[in-house]
């Protein structure tokens, strides 16, 4: 539960309103503790996450609880705890998640926390094994390509016969 003031500070409103529409902007969620990470880091996993559509926020911990608490995002408030950095994404999020964790690999000072992907919770484990999976567009590519696949082989068989009988029927002809 957010901590709340009785009496609101109108700077303290604008900036939950701000995190609000910041944290709009994206419907998954994992959260990274990223003490210890230098500002040219930072700006380099923001430009890897940027190529993905994805924004890596900082925002204080009782303004994004207040406004997570406004968007009606439940449970994630056990991730709000320290130096927190939020990656906001839409779309692709595994592959999001990918980056995360390979740059933790590279830079161990990055810690995944967590996140919330499609309204559920996951772990620092299960978010790690979600990154593991291919994506959706690489997932439509497999499928595509194995409904292609029975098609190419009739194609390829129906080619064939044109082409022997093309050559038998020159060779009757002479």
């Amino acid at each position: 539960m957010a901590i709340k003031a009785k009496k609101v500070q109108p700077a303290k409103a604008e900036a939950i309103a701000a995190a609000k529409a910041v944290l709009e902007t994206g419907s998954d969620y994992i959260f990274a503790d990223y003490r210890g990470l230098t500002v040219e880091q930072i700006s380099a996993l923001r430009k890897q996450l940027r190529e993905k559509n994805c924004s890596f926020k900082v925002i204080k911990n009782n303004f994004a609880r207040i406004a997570f608490e406004e968007l009606k995002v439940e449970g994630v408030a056990d991730y709000l705890s320290g130096p927190t950095a939020i990656a906001l994404s839409s779309e692709d999020t595994n592959e999001v998640a990918k980056i995360l964790y390979d740059f933790a690999k590279e830079t161990p000072a990055l810690e995944i926390k967590g996140g919330l992907i499609d309204n559920e919770n996951y772990d620092a484990a299960k978010l790690e094994a979600f990154s593991k999976l291919p994506g959706k567009k690489q997932l439509i590519a497999m499928i595509m390509s194995t409904i292609n696949a029975p098609v190419q082989k009739v194609a390829a068989t129906l080619q064939a016969y044109v082409d022997k009988m093309s050559e038998g029927g020159e060779a009757a002809a002479e």
